[in-house]
């Protein structure tokens, strides 16, 4: 099937009429194009299914099967519906007519194997459109995609004002596609196999148009010859506007429309286009490190419930940014311990509860060096008893007796000696959700009145999203063995990429370290209201944090604040389960709770606009973070 390749896009040749195929195929290889896309039935071909002379007409509905090998057809066709068909229209003959010619196109590009179908959307009179798609989902056991073309724009506010020979209603010049999309989407049950073909247009609209489309399932992006500017030197060339669109959202391209550079011939269009692809930026450190990951629902780690496995801890020790930003916290932690007057003849104790493979005790000894002061002894506590193993030989291999390692769950040791300082790396994507919390609180009875936590404070975020991708992620993660509404009511680690924020995010939950509260309750609640600028669909919360480890030294995944570099953490999903129509102008207002037992931990939320949902994951019964 056509699709985005490791070293070059994927570029198909879109054609109106194709009196011979294996022309037009050999022709568009031969130019550089990995797939065309063409009428299942020739445009003319008019079918009168109904009544009427037609209806009788001998011949053959279409081109023979045998033109191509069946792995052809299933790898280098893209069939296209007929431009006239009407499905929406007034007329109950028209209607029905159309409704048996498209049956007839389907079930044809399903008996060649073809790997997808272009459907258009023309106007918002899309409804019986939708439900015969519906009905072919449920009545084919080939998993066909469907490509829905769509415009950036109303054919009305582009030059052109006719779509295939048909003329445009006034009244479309003021709509928006997207919510013919929507619509449309909405009517499918937001079904996976239906995806965006988009039709760029010559007048782009406005940036938030362009940021909402980004959050769909774009599948292909259909491009015309007609929006080609000529250069210097006769060949053909895009726009800053379109190259900057196009940059931002390069899937399957499809170039339409004749040759309109003479001479050039249409593969300098297809050579053009991936150099465009050719020239993307080198992505950051945070982009290489998730490739792959885009999208991809991950359960969050327990490592308190769970021992985490060697390839776990190898993953997160190659940030570069967490362990230096831990090294300069425990550095400005020890300048304050001790006076420069008093280096000499003072030293501290320090702790590292959730030691792991040992990433924290190393960052501890560079930043003694770095400030020239003295640790005189670390205590290493872990509880996973593999881990420990590797603590154990790094102590007798590198680290001596300054470094006691510990194997204990550091809630129930009981410390020889109180520290100075008190280091720990128990914070996951939503801060709070892997309890470091209750964790620290645990173990603070071991650190002086004076003394240090590292980190000290920790904040987490939501923010409203949109993202039909991650929503079909989550519906079809269920698990058979439990109820239909279970991976709805958990939250998910996601490196999120094809989705729309639609407010900035909100502080929700903070916590301090050392917490010396007579009465320690973690528990929490936080109401939220997000002014949403566009009309847009609510899919879930998108979760951050921040955490100030100590002084001036922070880390953070809160987009507008993220330390450069670091790929420890991706951000946490919150999913609702009814996507729910949010107007422009008006509010989401979500509330969220942090519940805690003698057991577990788990969250509940509830969306109260723009629609009441029911309370997601009540009494943590569909997740809980185990203690």
């Amino acid at each position: 099937m056509p699709g985005r390749m490791a070293t070059r896009v994927s570029c198909g040749r879109d054609f109106h009429c194709v009196p011979d195929i294996n022309t037009a195929l050999d022709t568009a290889c031969k130019a550089g194009f990995d797939f065309v896309c063409l009428p299942i039935v020739n445009p003319r071909f008019k079918r009168e299914c109904i009544q009427g002379p037609a209806k009788t007409r001998p011949g053959a509905l279409t081109r023979s099967d045998l033109c191509l090998t069946s792995g052809d057809w299933s790898s280098l066709i893209v069939g296209k519906t007929s431009p006239w068909l009407q499905l929406d229209s007034d007329v109950d003959d028209i209607r029905k007519n159309s409704e048996q010619a498209l049956k007839e196109e389907m079930n044809y590009a399903t008996h060649l194997g073809m790997p997808a179908v272009m459907l258009y959307l023309k106007s918002r009179k899309i409804t019986n459109l939708a439900r015969c798609l519906n009905e072919h989902l449920l009545s084919g056991y080939f998993q066909q995609q469907f490509w829905v073309h769509v415009p950036l724009k109303t054919p009305g506010d582009c030059l052109e004002d006719v779509i295939d020979g048909e003329s445009v209603d006034e009244d479309q010049s003021t709509e928006d596609p997207w919510e013919w999309w929507n619509t449309f989407r909405t009517m499918c049950d937001t079904n996976k196999r239906i995806s965006v073909a988009l039709e760029i247009t010559e007048n782009l609209p406005e940036d938030y148009v362009l940021q909402r489309w980004l959050a769909e399932p774009i599948k292909a992006v259909v491009i015309s010859t007609n929006l080609f500017l000529t250069n210097k030197k006769g060949y053909p060339v895009l726009s800053k506007a379109h190259q900057g669109f196009l940059r931002s959202l390069f899937k399957v391209l499809i170039l339409t429309g004749a040759n309109k550079h003479g001479d050039k011939g249409i593969h300098s269009y297809q050579q053009y286009l991936d150099h465009l692809w050719q020239t993307l930026p080198t992505p950051d450190t945070v982009t290489q490190f998730a490739k792959g990951y885009e999208d991809y629902l991950q359960c969050p780690l327990q490592p308190l419930m769970d021992n985490l496995e060697s390839q776990t801890y190898e993953i997160f020790e190659k940030d570069p940014i967490k362990y230096a930003q831990y090294q300069k916290a425990v550095y400005c932690a020890l300048l304050d311990k001790i006076k420069p007057e008093n280096k000499d003849k003072e030293s501290v104790v320090l702790m590292v509860v959730g030691a792991g493979r040992g990433p924290l005790v190393r960052a501890s000894l560079a930043a003694a060096g770095q400030a020239d002061r003295n640790i005189r002894k670390i205590y290493a506590v872990e509880k996973n008893p593999n881990a420990v193993v590797t603590l154990e030989n790094l102590r007798d291999e590198m680290w001596g007796d300054k470094v006691e390692v510990i194997s204990c769950d550091m809630r129930q040791w009981n410390a020889p000696e109180k520290a100075d300082i008190l280091v720990s790396e128990l914070l996951g994507s939503f801060g709070d959700n892997e309890l470091s919390p209750e964790c620290l609180d645990g173990a603070q009875r071991f650190l002086k009145d004076d003394g240090i936590s590292i980190p000290c404070e920790y904040t987490s975020y939501l923010a409203p999203l949109q993202s039909s991708k991650l929503y079909n992620e989550v519906r079809a993660s269920k698990d058979k063995d439990k109820p239909p509404e279970t991976n709805f009511e958990m939250p998910y680690v996601v490196r999120l990429h094809n989705c729309q924020i639609l407010g900035d995010p909100q502080p929700v939950f903070h916590f301090k370290h050392p917490n010396r509260d007579e009465v320690i309750d973690n528990t929490r609640y936080k109401r939220m209201e997000y002014d949403i600028d566009n009309t847009s669909i609510l899919h879930g919360f998108a979760g951050y944090f921040d955490t100030k480890l100590y002084a001036n030294v922070y880390l953070s995944i809160v987009p507008e604040t993220h330390s450069p570099g670091m790929f420890s953490w991706f951000p946490i999903l919150f999913p609702v389960k009814t996507p729910l129509y949010v107007e422009k102008g008006s509010k989401v207002v979500v509330e969220f709770w942090r519940r805690v037992s003698t057991k577990n931990v788990w969250y509940e939320w509830c969306v109260l606009e723009p629609s009441v949902l029911p309370i997601h994951n009540p009494k943590g019964r569909s997740y809980t973070i185990g203690l």
